[in-house]
């Protein structure tokens, strides 16, 4: 049965692109999760990493925070989503724009300033989810295994580990951004001692401990709420949602199911009270001519079928 809804078509430098085509049929919503295979290792190292990142805001118990620090906290959080939304998401797992080299390192040691690893790992398992959401291989489905498997639980086992590794592609020919591959925290450990530097022990327990447990836990919302609740205006072979919640935090990295039909689109928010903060500041970099080429996807009021493809 055909379902009438608003479709979208993506521009760039004046050419269309389609949007992913619907292979597989969608899973269930609410299908049982299927069980963790005892094959699969704890992974000890992001167990403990986690856990005492956890931890470190606590320690303002002991020292006590003042309005700055939190003030500080609350900047790094939006700039640090920025650069995960814009950086890890939009540049090195889809390419939605061009740049020079200089500010592509630039998003890359922004990116990696959260925490969240590699650019070039993160988007490599970025790209590995896209092509497997919501099914059997999904590195984080909250239909295969569950929503705290999906939101968390995934990164605690070691089975992320090998769809991670970058084997090919464009970004691998630049040597600054495979050093930073190798040496993944160089950027969170040296904001974390400019923190410390700038505002004492506070400083690393608020400034830079408790903004990067919530840039860490709103990313992840992406992949469990994003993924259950919500609307979907598009039909797409994944159970991917529209949230406007995620949206907020994410700076439009929410509106997940515009992103999951036009994947390679910089703009997430297609119609115009979907506010997505993202694009609004890559426009900006764009007249400044510090971003090009930029795709960009725009929601138009005539009906079609939803396997129509367009």
């Amino acid at each position: 049965m055909e379902r009438r809804m608003e479709h979208a078509t993506e521009h760039a430098t004046g050419r269309a692109l389609e949007p992913v085509p619907v292979p597989v049929p969608v899973p269930a919503a609410g299908s049982a999760p299927v069980p963790v295979p005892a094959t699969e290792r704890r992974y000890w190292r992001n167990i403990i990493y986690f856990g005492v990142l956890h931890l470190l805001p606590f320690g303002a118990l002991v020292t006590g925070v003042r309005a700055r620090e939190l003030i500080a906290a609350t900047a790094l959080y939006w700039i640090r989503i920025w650069f995960v939304t814009a950086g890890y998401h939009c540049y090195f797992s889809h390419r939605t724009f061009q740049t020079s080299r200089a500010f592509q390192l630039i998003l890359a040691v922004g990116a990696q300033a959260s925490g969240q690893g590699s650019a070039l790992r993160w988007a490599t398992a970025h790209r590995h989810h896209h092509a497997n959401s919501d099914h059997a291989d999904d590195l984080h489905s909250p239909h295969a295994r569950g929503l705290w498997y999906a939101h968390m639980g995934w990164l605690l086992r070691t089975r992320y580990l090998a769809p991670s590794e970058p084997r090919s592609g464009p970004f691998l020919r630049y040597p600054e951004l495979v050093w930073l591959d190798r040496h993944p925290y160089v950027p969170p450990v040296a904001l974390a001692l400019l923190s410390v530097l700038l505002f004492g022990a506070p400083g690393l327990f608020i400034v830079y401990g408790l903004s990067t447990v919530l840039v860490y836990h709103a990313t992840f919302t992406v992949n469990s709420l994003a993924h259950r609740f919500g609307t979907r205006p598009y039909e797409t072979p994944d159970q991917s949602r529209n949230n406007w919640f995620v949206a907020i935090i994410m700076l439009g990295g929410g509106w997940h199911n515009n992103h999951h039909r036009f994947p390679r689109s910089a703009r997430q928010g297609l119609r115009w009270w979907e506010i997505d903060v993202t694009y609004y500041v890559l426009l900006l970099l764009e007249r400044l001519r510090i971003v090009r080429a930029l795709r960009t996807a725009r929601a138009q009021g005539s009906a079609r079928a939803a396997n129509a493809g367009t």
